[in-house]
């Protein structure tokens, strides 16, 4: 029997997934590395750090996003790279739908220069 919690985030995985897939710009795949890339800093980082309070998305056993994850990381040691390389993240995903190819790399450049790479 699966719980009902699973079954949900099943279905919001599946929703999530198809639209991206869908509207796949030329840079898709660059972003799908670089975003791999800064879920791995901001993890590791999260590992290395003093321990912060648990917030009440926590207590609703809610899933941490990365976003919240870097902004926790921020908080407790001042880890601005995670961050900053979310946002142009972001702008990347953007520019790839808009098919602005040059936007798109150079927020990829700018995600890949806030993660030291």
């Amino acid at each position: 029997m699966r719980s009902p919690g699973l079954t949900r985030l099943a279905a919001l995985l599946a929703a999530t997934l198809v639209p991206v897939s869908a509207h796949a710009g030329t840079c898709a795949a660059d972003i799908d590395q670089v975003q791999a890339q800064a879920d791995a800093q901001i993890d590791a980082t999260a590992g290395r750090g003093r321990m912060g309070s648990e917030s009440t998305a926590a207590t609703d056993h809610r899933e941490p996003t990365p976003e919240s994850i870097a902004r926790a990381e921020q908080r407790l040691d001042g880890a601005a790279a995670g961050r900053t390389a979310l946002a142009a993240l972001a702008q990347a995903r953007q520019a790839d739908a808009a098919g602005d190819a040059a936007a798109c790399a150079r927020a990829l450049d700018a995600a890949r220069s806030a993660l030291g790479r």
